[in-house]
């Protein structure tokens, strides 16, 4: 037993780093991660992060996120989360993120399926700007530690009450950590699939451990996959070009150079229309352009995948770029509710592994880490308000279970893609 602490959060993305900068200092917060403490998906997010412009913005906000999500979003969920944003992006601007600005006021980009422009960004980094601000931040407190390669495997509970992490290190070594609270911040699963934007080691193993310990999952079969990713015969991670790309005014060519669909569909719709126009072309990706935006704001507006796209031997200040579709976001999760309280006590989750259908059946462009904050701080603030001491008792683990990591693992990725199957399936038969 590595002894005792008061929270622990699992994941050190966006979610993770904003829910222990919400908690007060008075509490000793372990934090956990499976890598490397710069290597979340938060850090690869490109496009930007949606906020609420002003009351008028209100109906359209809310319809745009339902309308992509297919009508499938628990409403409550989404006013939480267009009403929290602006509040949110004080907090960041508070914790020294830059977002772009235009005679010294916010400049507010559009991508796919938003009848508005109303998307703060910096450059086409804006998942590392925030990401990387708030792990600065979150470095300065003496109340949270940060262990680098340390995976969770299970979590200890007891009469469907968690109160601590089994974690294995980088040499296979087992550790109980014990706590009164745990949160999960994992990310996304992308690493169970052979084409993916996310980092290769985001398998989702919390959704294996909550399927293992009863606790309530919801929509795991919704999977996103995003339109345009660099066409590449590599292995390894498909690199992401943003739907901000898009949104100032690139567009989509078939084999013939012809343009074939509207562009700014949401995420799912385009990603058909390409499947579609792949199978007609007998091709494996279709074209982008970007030329016409003009190379000056290529290349200040979109620098990162400027610089990405010419190590790849493309310039796309003069030519088209192959793009094809790949896994991109996972919508759900693990069930939780509007404060992020999943259905075992004393845990949380948040971020990408969590459910709460603000986005429906479909992502709304940019909502993935405005949704991640306001609900890692809706989970803070939760916890605080209602902190208790879990009980002190004796785990019932089989350390034997944790012997073979590998094969450990490789369960773990079999339960998850079966229980998305039967997912579907159930799925397709309340559709019927």
């Amino acid at each position: 037993m590595n002894g005792k602490t008061d929270i622990i959060v699992v994941g050190t993305g966006a979610a993770g780093l904003f829910y222990a900068l919400n908690i007060p200092q008075n509490k000793e917060i372990l934090m956990i991660t499976k890598t490397a403490v710069d290597e979340s998906d938060s850090y690869l997010a490109q496009g930007g992060i949606c906020v609420l412009r002003d009351e008028d913005d209100y109906d359209s906000f809310f319809e745009d996120t339902l309308k992509a999500g297919h009508y499938e979003n628990d409403r409550a969920s989404v006013d939480v989360m267009i009403r929290s944003s602006p509040e949110i992006i004080t907090d960041l601007i508070g914790y020294g993120v830059e977002f772009e600005k235009k005679n010294g006021e916010l400049a507010y980009t559009r991508e796919g399926a938003h009848s508005r422009a109303r998307i703060l960004y910096h450059e086409d980094l804006t998942g590392k700007e925030i990401t990387s601000k708030l792990l600065a931040q979150v470095k300065k407190r003496p109340n949270i530690t940060i262990i680098e390669n340390m995976a969770m495997v299970d979590l200890i509970c007891q009469d469907n009450c968690c109160s601590g992490v089994v974690a294995s290190d980088g040499t296979g070594a087992i550790h109980l950590y014990r706590s009164d609270y745990v949160v999960l911040a994992t990310g996304g699963l992308g690493g169970l699939f052979h084409s993916s934007t996310n980092l290769a080691h985001l398998t989702g193993d919390a959704i294996a451990i909550a399927l293992k310990r009863q606790i309530e999952l919801e929509n795991i079969s919704y999977i996103q996959i995003h339109p345009t990713t660099l066409y590449s015969q590599k292995p390894g991670r498909r690199f992401l070009i943003s739907e901000s790309v898009r949104g100032e005014g690139a567009v989509l060519y078939n084999r013939k150079m012809q343009r074939f669909v509207d562009e700014l569909l949401p995420r799912d719709l385009l990603t058909k229309a390409i499947h579609e126009q792949m199978e007609q072309d007998e091709s494996d990706f279709v074209w982008l352009s970007m030329q016409d935006m003009g190379s000056d704001v290529i290349t200040h507006r979109f620098p990162n995948i400027f610089k990405h796209c010419l190590e790849e031997g493309y310039d796309i200040t003069r030519e088209c770029i192959p793009v094809t579709p790949a896994q991109h976001y996972f919508m759900g999760g693990i069930k939780v509710d509007l404060d992020s309280r999943t259905s075992m006590s004393h845990l949380y989750a948040i971020g990408e592994i969590s459910c709460n259908r603000v986005h429906g059946a479909n992502r709304l462009a940019s909502n993935s880490l405005l949704e991640s904050l306001v609900f890692a701080k809706r989970a803070a603030l939760d916890t605080h308000d209602h902190y208790e001491i879990t009980e002190a008792f004796q785990p019932t683990l089989d350390l034997d279970n944790f012997k073979d990591l590998e094969q450990l693992r490789a369960d773990y990725k079999k339960i998850i893609l079966d229980e998305i199957e039967r997912s579907k399936v159930i799925e397709r038969i309340d559709k019927a």
